[in-house]
């Protein structure tokens, strides 16, 4: 019995319209902390005026956005808020048909007796959570697990992996029994000195429990999304994988561990820069090979850090600021299609957005 139930047709409409062709996410969930290291670059003050403002920038960028954004992850704050014509910010996107998202987890935490690897919190109450958001207007959640790697130390253990794989599956049957489809999110970090090699044995280990878990919960994956890593080498590995290499390995791995049934995998960033992003993402379309999913993005830091810095807290940069927005989504729409050709490349677009132990 599938734990989708009632909402099984509306959960397999929504993941597919996600997934369309050309299109992909903005992913605008940042936790009021993280938002704040992002304005602290700009010397602007962390204060619900400002995220608010930051937030309309985003939604409120004209009717070509749906073009190439087929859905907004949200925080919980934002959920609620407003335009400055008091329209509330749920409608705007409705009006664009664009999907609404919300994160839904509660960050990280230690597992005990493990080398600093974490699991995700959350779980409780989570199914009164997503009934308050499916009714906001929200149709699908994300939820993020974090694997680290570190060869000589056999990380990430095996408890890691099943403990977060659990969890993933947990949230995503409690997700799609109150009518919001699943985003699955298990990365694995970048930070590290392992090969591409390395990066994808352990890619296909972490998503075969994952798949694995997901079954033995009864996901509906026709009405869920998976939102992995692309296959990389480590940050500080010696050798740095070409685009043509991540687009190898990262296809061979989906296609080792991912049934069809899925209708979209949708990557993360990861701290790549900008153009790295979009570049490895054309890759990941361009490989050789039968690929029964839709290959999009998820991105938060690859969308949106040129715009940050264009805008600069400023109101009268605010449709330089979109223009910016447009081109990132209209970059990596391309890059779905396989048909990113490439674009000059800016101090902004260049720019490494790598985090250590990143956390929302």
């Amino acid at each position: 019995m599938s734990a989708a139930g009632k909402y099984t047709e509306e959960l397999i409409k929504t993941a597919n319209l996600i997934a369309s062709p050309g299109k992909g996410i903005l992913a605008a969930d940042e936790s009021t902390n993280t938002i704040g290291q992002r304005f602290q670059k700009i010397n602007l003050e962390n204060n619900e005026a400002n995220r608010r403002a930051y937030r309309e920038l985003l939604i409120g960028t004209n009717l070509d956005i749906q073009k190439h954004i087929s859905g907004v992850i949200l925080y919980e704050e934002t959920l609620y808020q407003k335009m400055e014509d008091g329209t509330p910010f749920v409608d705007v996107l409705k009006s664009k048909g664009i999907q609404i998202g919300i994160k839904v987890d509660k960050g990280t935490q230690p597992i005990p007796g493990t080398d600093n690897e974490t699991s995700t919190q959350g779980l409780d109450g989570l199914g009164d959570r997503c009934k308050k958001y499916y009714e906001q207007g929200a149709r699908f959640a994300k939820w993020r697990a974090v694997l680290k790697i570190d060869v000589p130390k056999g990380l990430p253990s095996q408890l890691s992996i099943t403990e977060n794989a659990h969890t993933l599956a947990r949230y995503a049957a409690i997700c799609q029994e109150n009518g919001l489809v699943p985003i699955v999110e298990p990365e694995i970090l970048m930070d590290g000195e392992h090969s591409i090699e390395d990066s994808a044995r352990i890619t296909e280990q972490v998503l075969a429990a994952v798949f694995k878990h997901l079954n033995d919960q009864h996901v509906l994956l026709e009405g869920a999304l998976l939102k992995p890593n692309m296959v990389l080498s480590g940050t500080q590995s010696k050798t740095k994988a070409t685009p043509a290499q991540v687009g190898k390995y990262t296809s061979q791995t989906l296609k080792r561990t991912v049934p069809p049934a899925l209708p979209g995998i949708v990557f993360l960033s990861g701290g790549q820069t900008e153009i790295e992003a979009t570049e490895n993402l054309n890759a990941i379309n361009l490989a050789a090979g039968s690929k029964p999913w839709s290959l999009t993005f998820s991105y938060g830091r690859a969308l949106q850090a040129s715009v940050i810095k264009t805008w600069n807290g400023d109101k009268a940069n605010v449709d330089k600021a979109r223009d910016v927005y447009l081109h990132r989504a209209k970059s990596n729409s391309l890059a779905q299609l396989g048909k990113y050709e490439g674009e000059e490349k800016t101090a902004s677009a260049s720019e490494s957005l790598f985090v250590s132990n990143y956390k929302y």
